[in-house]
């Protein structure tokens, strides 16, 4: 993928590679990576968890805390720890450590959402890797978030170690390559 050259509207890597320049979805990549980590350590035993130092409180319906209480062991094994706080909130204790500084209310209340679109069709392997697309969602970098050359480089290296790094979670593309004769032919140089 080259190495990156700059960022624009701090949302896109801009890369020189030898056959012309990639424009890298900064957000998008780093969600696939992220992704994919944790289908790798689900397959591998669990997500490592991080204690949070102050438990977070999340007021949701009843039927959301439901939702998430029936599942607390299957969102154990993605590293977060929960538990009902009362009939219309969930306690998080502990968070999946690849997420960082994850928004952890807007986690617990996508996550709910996605509980509740699932239906007997979905197989629980299924519902994991749902559940971990949103979780990856919320712990990647986002757009506007300022990127120094070496993470923006290092988010290129871990791109091309990445399996399926060429769409997010959402089937959007990741990165855009334009070989240097388009980039020519764009400017009636050929």
């Amino acid at each position: 993928l080259g190495a990156a050259r700059a960022q624009v509207h701090d949302a896109f890597i801009v890369a020189q590679s030898d056959a012309g320049i990639v424009i890298v979805d900064q957000h998008a990549a780093h969600e696939r990576i992220v992704y994919e980590r944790m289908k790798a350590a689900l397959a591998n035993g669990g997500v490592a968890r991080q204690g949070l130092l102050l438990p977070e409180v999340v007021d949701l319906d009843e039927a959301a805390v439901r939702r998430l209480a029936a599942r607390t062991d299957e969102l154990a094994e993605l590293g977060l720890a929960i538990e009902p706080f009362g009939p219309d909130a969930i306690v998080v204790r502990e968070a999946p450590a690849l997420l960082g500084q994850a928004d952890i209310a807007g986690l617990v209340r996508d996550l709910a959402d996605e509980l509740a679109d699932f239906d007997s069709a979905h197989t629980l392997r299924e519902s994991l890797y749902a559940v971990c697309a949103t979780m990856a969602c919320h712990g990647s970098v986002r757009a506007g978030r300022r990127l120094n050359i070496e993470e923006m480089n290092a988010l290129l290296r871990e791109m091309e170690a990445t399996p399926n790094a060429g769409q997010c979670n959402h089937g959007r593309p990741t990165y855009v390559a334009l070989d240097l004769p388009d980039i020519e032919r764009l400017f009636g140089r050929r």
